[in-house]
């Protein structure tokens, strides 16, 4: 998993509440686990004009001028602004999946689902929650600057405006660690992967007949 310690990045304004999972990744294109190529249908529904299906060519898909990702002042954005809750719906993993995979490195809104919340911590994604209150100031500020940009430290849990203002936001301690570090679950096992080596090595010496019943 990548780490996460500051980042510094174009923010697109995504202006509406209860932004669903299905709307980030529709069903039709959750056939894959191995979390690449979800990218190109993220919010599928949203930027093209047409229907998608799996194996389109999405370079040549009609696209909706009206929607935020398609409009040149916001190509290469990294920082998704959205409003509450965030994330709700099903519970599929290959949300966080598709935003990492479009290029979003964080997402700040005033809440987000739990399951959407949880998993996004999983895969690297920085939801990052501040009040509806600092959400619609900087909404206003996106809209009114073009390439406006946000400068993330978790280190210091702030996201700070381009005038230097500073928003403080809350993460546990847990979770602040391991996207310090990029470590996703399967990491953390691995840090005791010596630790596990030597258990095996005991056990095996204790019980050498778990070998014999393994191999019939």
């Amino acid at each position: 998993m990548q780490a996460f310690t500051t980042h510094t990045g174009l923010v697109a304004p995504l202006d509406r509440e209860n932004v669903d999972t299905d709307l980030i990744i529709p069903k039709q294109f959750l056939k894959s686990i191995k979390r690449t190529g979800f990218g190109p249908n993220l919010f599928d529904e949203l930027r093209y004009l047409d229907h998608g299906e799996p194996g389109m060519d999405n370079e040549a898909r009609p696209k909706n001028p009206d929607f935020v990702l398609n409009q040149p002042r916001y190509q290469g954005a990294s920082v998704l602004l959205a409003r509450k809750n965030f994330g709700c719906g099903s519970s599929r993993e290959h949300a966080p999946w598709a935003l990492l995979q479009y290029g979003f490195r964080a997402i700040i809104a005033p809440s987000f689902a739990d399951i959407f919340f949880n998993n996004s911590f999983k895969n690297g994604l920085l939801p990052i929650v501040l009040t509806e209150l600092e959400v619609a100031r900087l909404f206003d500020e996106v809209k009114a600057f073009p390439g406006y940009e946000l400068r993330i430290d978790l280190a210091r849990q702030v996201v700070i405006s381009p005038s230097g203002e500073e928003f403080h936001f809350e993460i546990d301690a847990s979770r602040k660690n391991s996207l310090l570090n990029g470590l996703d679950e399967i990491g953390h096992t691995l840090q005791k992967a010596d630790l596990i080596k030597q258990f095996e090595a005991e056990r095996l010496a204790r019980h050498p007949w778990l070998v014999a019943d393994a191999l019939a």
